[in-house]
């Protein structure tokens, strides 16, 4: 055999109880486990890795992840390597580049620049699914990706290729359009579709628009991921619309980062866990991710109310130039409070600016939106207004609304999985793209006790895998796949912090994917083990 891993504690990600034992490897896939005591001879192979004192777990799946082009990019990718991380979904919260025909992915390209950057360093040489998954497949030369990655089709993107950025219902034409992309998008290998429905232009949809695509999905076995209209105002509303929906498509759900922000929702999770408890009493097919940690991040162009962004990119910038429409904007932000900041009145002094796109803007970076104005003397919103123009939308941020009972509370839950949303853009970065899954293991396991060791690693393998239908990931299990973890549950932490964001973690010496180092001896080595990973339920 090519590994036998020697005397680990076999964490082996079903929730049950951990043993020491010998885990052979060959291959690319688990061969024997060996627990100590066992009759027989150990397994003996050409390399043996002493792991005294390590834990042995399955390979972690990151359930919400926005490395979409950070994967063609970056042979190296530690950011998620290094924690662990054995597969990523992509194509979250509705927009990513696939599918897309010219115009659509030069559309796109800017509408998620603050997340992934412009694309310009990438030859964007695909248009459907099936291409963008084989790419993956061939990349740095055919050798692949740093780390497995599934995809998502999504909503947004779909709607902006077929209908467009009108804020209206499609027609019968563009919704059997719409229909004949999801359709190709998960034959061709998508798990399941996406939607960002507080991003424009998916968020134009109504419901019964969603749930004839969702209808689409559910014929294909895949399932649902909304980020759904609201986390903060009316957020438990928009819970119980995206299961209400989906129930009624026959559609399977996947709550993305679920959570209860805003002061509206403080102490409010058990609320939300008790809808979820009643439809899944009912028999619903519900699951949930959440990342441990309480502030939020995406772009500062997000929290402007939709109809800003009706008509693309070009006509946000043309708005915001126009006096009598920005004083509009500006009402609706602090006043209203805009679909775009989930309903709730802007707080400035929770608006940090974590990145932009053109270095002469660095300045902002670090500081609230607040914070800047009062060193300019002037209002916050003349301040954002200004960056919004000179960083043509592309400026990330993070947003300081969220509360620890409620991270707690969610992730205890029967259906939570682990998931970064981890924008790896930005000279800022939310701590979490490099943080989340030691994170978990580190503080919220060993030093709060919140979940145990067993069911936090349980809630970061094998329930993910279970969602995406994976029957050879997610466990520690002969023949299944060698995507495998060692960390020392004494030292494992998340080196990220909000200073230091990019910092690499602690405790895990040892990543396998497909039974290569990936990670060994607590450095990336140079092995490209990652490629697509397809759904095969049709």
């Amino acid at each position: 055999m090519d590994l036998v891993v020697r005397d680990a504690r076999v964490i082996d990600g079903s929730g049950g109880p951990s043993v020491r034992a010998d885990v052979a490897v060959d291959g690319g896939r688990i061969s024997a486990i060996h627990p100590e005591g066992s009759p027989g001879p150990r397994p003996t192979a050409r390399r043996t890795l002493e792991a005294d004192g390590l834990a042995l777990a399955p390979g972690f799946i990151d359930m919400h992840a926005h490395s979409d082009l950070a994967l063609l990019r970056d042979p190296d990718h530690s950011a998620k390597a290094a924690q662990g991380v054995t597969l990523e979904v992509l194509g979250q919260d509705g927009l990513s580049y696939a599918p897309v025909d010219d115009r659509t992915l030069a559309e796109v390209r800017r509408t998620i620049a603050g997340w992934n950057g412009d694309g310009e360093d990438v030859d964007l040489d695909w248009r459907t699914v099936g291409e963008y998954l084989d790419r993956l497949d061939r990349n740095f030369g055919g050798e692949g990706i740093a780390v497995n990655a599934a995809y998502l089709v999504p909503q947004g993107t779909v709607r902006m290729y077929a209908v467009g950025w009108e804020d209206r219902p499609a027609t019968g034409a563009e919704l059997d359009r719409m229909r004949e992309l999801v359709a190709q998008g998960m034959r061709e290998g998508a798990f399941g579709m996406s939607s960002g429905l507080t991003y424009t232009p998916g968020m134009y949809a109504d419901d019964a628009e969603l749930t004839e695509l969702c209808r689409v999905v559910a014929d294909h076995g895949g399932y649902y991921c909304p980020h759904h209209r609201s986390y903060g105002a009316g957020a438990l509303e928009a819970y119980e619309e995206m299961v209400r929906l989906t129930r009624k498509a026959g559609c399977a759900l996947h709550l993305a980062h679920a959570t209860m922000n805003f002061g509206v929702n403080e102490g409010r999770a058990p609320e939300l866990l008790g809808l979820l408890d009643r439809a899944l009493d009912e028999g619903a097919d519900i699951s949930l991710d959440t990342y441990p940690y309480t502030p939020g991040c995406t772009t500062l162009v997000a929290m402007l109310p939709s109809w800003a962004s009706e008509g693309g990119p070009e006509a946000t910038l043309a708005r915001l130039a126009d006096p009598a429409a920005a004083a509009r904007m500006r009402h609706d932000l602090e006043v209203t409070g805009s679909d775009g900041c989930h309903g709730v009145p802007i707080d400035w002094d929770t608006i940090e600016i974590s990145g932009v796109t053109l270095p002469g803007l660095s300045g902002y970076v670090g500081r609230t939106v607040a914070a800047s104005a009062r060193e300019r003397g002037e209002e916050p919103w003349t301040t954002a207004r200004r960056l919004l123009d000179q960083d043509r939308l592309g400026s990330t941020i993070l947003q300081h609304v969220g509360h620890e009972e409620n991270v707690r509370r969610i992730m205890r839950h029967r259906v939570h999985t682990g998931g970064s949303d981890g924008i790896l853009r930005g000279d800022k970065p939310h701590p979490r793209a490099y943080g989340t899954f030691p994170h978990y293991l580190g503080r919220y396991a060993r030093e709060l006790g919140v979940l145990t060791l067993e069911e936090c690693v349980a809630h970061l393998t094998s329930r993910p895998a279970a969602r995406l239908r994976l029957t050879d990931r997610g466990l520690v299990r002969a023949g299944y796949r060698a995507d495998l973890v060692l960390f020392d549950p004494a030292t494992v932490a998340a080196g990220s912090t909000f200073e230091a964001p990019r910092t690499l973690p602690a405790g895990i010496p040892h990543v396998l994917i497909d039974g290569r180092f990936v990670i060994e001896d607590g450095r990336r080595t140079q092995v490209l083990a990652g490629r697509s990973v397809r759904s095969t339920a049709r």
